[in-house]
């Protein structure tokens, strides 16, 4: 309790007004007081009009604007994939960038994870999601090796990444998939998700803060719509060249896109890897 001076002062502080003030994380307040001289007491009266409202000074939300606090256990770090499937490859890629908000955290994140050497996992969204994924995915992967004592296919793959995000369906990974490679037939696979697990094969698939720009140019010149030419199997070296160029555009568009693009080449004999620079800025 305050000493009779320190009470005394502030008392008269209010230029005679019976209220003592008091600081709160809220904001300021104050309480009414009676001082006869001697004891400082709380008062029973009104207390007066600039302010209190539960004799603390302290408003909850209930008689001015109301304001709330919220928590997500979400960052979205930003980021753009993309996958294309081929006669015999499939390409996957993905920037580099790691951003939150307008702050740009790295320019050599790699968003792109083999999981077998046919099989490449791209995922963008949260970054601390993505590593658990990865993480479980992983260890599944081990497993299986280690009990049939061979690397699982491809479509076996996509669908242990549809149980996997399943599974986490009411707190889902905050992650948005594409899954690349090669199945039995030799033939490029591609498959897309949705963030619950969900998943089909495409032609192509994009994913992360590019995704609307990134589609509707794949419809063009990977799927042939709206196009009267004949439509022709695109040599890989090509499909890179176009990927190149898709992902220069939604860096000029998407902020969350930049630095390099990571490009890796799916075919039979493995995993080629290379990368693009784009701008920095």
């Amino acid at each position: 309790m305050a000493s009779l001076l320190s009470a005394t002062a502030a008392v008269q502080s209010r230029n005679g007004q019976a209220c003592l003030p008091i600081h709160t994380s809220e904001g300021g307040g104050s309480i009414p007081v009676t001082f006869d001289g001697q004891h400082l007491s709380i008062s029973s009266q009104q207390p007066h009009a600039d302010g209190i409202i539960d004799g603390s000074g302290i408003d909850h939300g209930i008689t001015k604007a109301p304001y709330e606090r919220r928590f997500s256990p979400y960052e979205f770090n930003g980021g753009t994939t993309l996958a294309i499937s081929g006669p015999d490859y499939a390409v996957v890629a993905a920037d580099t960038r790691l951003s939150s908000g307008y702050s740009i955290l790295s320019r050599n994140v790699s968003k792109l994870h083999p999981l077998t050497e046919q099989c490449v996992l791209g995922s963008a969204g949260c970054k601390t999601d993505v590593d658990q994924l990865r993480s479980v995915l992983d260890i599944k992967m081990k497993v299986y090796a280690h009990n049939h004592r061979k690397p699982m296919a491809t479509p076996s793959v996509a669908q242990m990444l549809g149980n996997t995000l399943y599974m986490k369906r009411f707190f889902p990974y905050y992650a948005f998939n594409v899954l690349a490679g090669i199945d039995s037939e030799g033939k490029g696979a591609v498959y897309s998700y949705d963030a619950i697990g969900s998943f089909e094969r495409t032609p192509f698939s994009a994913s992360g803060s590019g995704q609307a720009f990134l589609i509707p140019l794949m419809d063009n010149v990977i799927s042939h719509n709206n196009r009267l030419d004949a439509k022709r199997d695109l040599p890989v070296e090509e499909v890179v060249e176009i990927v190149k160029d898709a992902f220069l555009t939604a860096g000029e568009r998407d902020i969350y896109t930049g630095d390099a693009v990571e490009i890796m080449i799916i075919t039979k004999k493995g995993i080629e890897k290379t990368v693009f620079q784009l701008k920095a800025d």
